[in-house]
């Protein structure tokens, strides 16, 4: 049976900070089991993350190639109903990665929390300004196309061709002397030991999530037992690799309720993404209530249990899926 969740956490929880000490985590985790033995990503490694936005409009959706191997995936609403994803890529071997779309200037809050070198072909008005006045790191397509090529098997619309690599980024950092290595942390905490949130008092079960982001517009995710991650859905389609002809999956979902405003122009969206607010993390068939809190631009958002610990998240990849909170969020068991 559906359920629409109602978020309803104590206000006292949204200002609640990253936390070392752990709490009731001992309930699913042990300490010592954060270390380097997780696969997603080395932990140890210093390598400055690359964050790329990717198209997910409905005539692009079918020809997306190279989520699968982003250790961390966005999902943010951008005007007419639509979203787009930013996917970040840290020391993985060469792949293609498309079709790649423009800036928002709410997508830089999540780039500069991570450090990441940003990749996107054009900028709103919005986007254009901060990139061009923070010293960002960025490959512009409109800018300098040298990192991206045109590719157009199913005759889309032009601004729905455009593609580029992990190797080409890297050679344009290159020309351009970007720092390839960061001090910056991980913005999320990885278990060795998987994690089973139907041990927690307050888990729901979520075999099935429903995510909708407009009248239009949807995402969707199913868990599949047998692989202990989720499908991925867009507008009640698999969400298929292009390339690999592979469905898209999450180990983790997280759910950032944010909300959302038209900006100046009575065009482009302004979200509220510094702050705090309510969610969901989902994983193994289940999900918990969490909080987020996000105080400046550049610093990470910390996402918390409800008993004020740190979120800590299965050894896989991550979904982060930003979602306005005009909108319902839906679980079937």
């Amino acid at each position: 049976m559906k359920k629409v969740l109602c978020l309803c956490v104590l206000s006292f929880f949204l200002f609640t900070g990253c936390k070392k000490e752990e709490k009731t985590m001992e309930k699913i985790e042990e300490k010592e089991n954060i270390t380097e033995k997780i696969t997603i990503m080395d932990l140890e490694s210093k390598t400055r993350p690359i964050a790329v936005v990717i198209n997910n409009s409905t005539a692009a959706v079918k020809v997306q190639t190279g989520l699968e191997k982003a250790y961390l995936v966005y999902e943010i609403p951008v005007e007419g109903g639509l979203t787009r994803l930013l996917a970040f890529y840290k020391d993985v071997e060469n792949i293609t990665i498309g079709t790649i779309r423009s800036a928002r200037h709410n997508f830089l809050d999540y780039v500069l929390e991570q450090d990441a070198l940003f990749v996107c072909y054009g900028w709103s008005r919005y986007a254009k300004k901060d990139m061009t006045s923070i010293g960002l790191d960025y490959i512009n397509g409109v800018v300098n196309a040298t990192a991206f090529w045109r590719y157009n098997p199913e005759k889309l619309a032009t601004e729905h061709t455009a593609y580029t690599s992990i190797e080409k980024i890297k050679e344009y950092a290159k020309e351009k002397n970007f720092s390839t290595e960061t001090s910056q942390s991980n913005l999320l905490k990885y278990s060795e030991k998987e994690i089973l949130l139907n041990q927690l008092k307050n888990s729901e079960k979520a075999s099935e999530v429903f995510i909708p982001s407009s009248n239009t517009s949807s995402t969707a995710y199913k868990y599949d037992e047998e692989i202990k991650k989720y499908k991925r859905f867009v507008n009640q389609k698999e969400n298929i690799d292009y390339e690999t002809k592979q469905q898209f999956t999450a180990k983790n979902i997280i759910i950032q309720k944010i909300n959302t405003k038209i900006a100046s122009d009575n065009y482009y969206w302004d979200l509220e993404t510094i702050g705090s607010g309510e969610g969901f993390y989902i994983t193994n068939g289940f999900a918990v209530p969490i909080t987020w809190k996000k105080t400046s631009r550049n610093e990470k958002t910390c996402y918390n249990y409800l008993d004020g610990s740190e979120l800590v998240v299965n050894d896989g990849n991550t979904y982060i899926q930003l979602q306005s909170t005009k909108q319902a969020l839906k679980f079937k068991e």
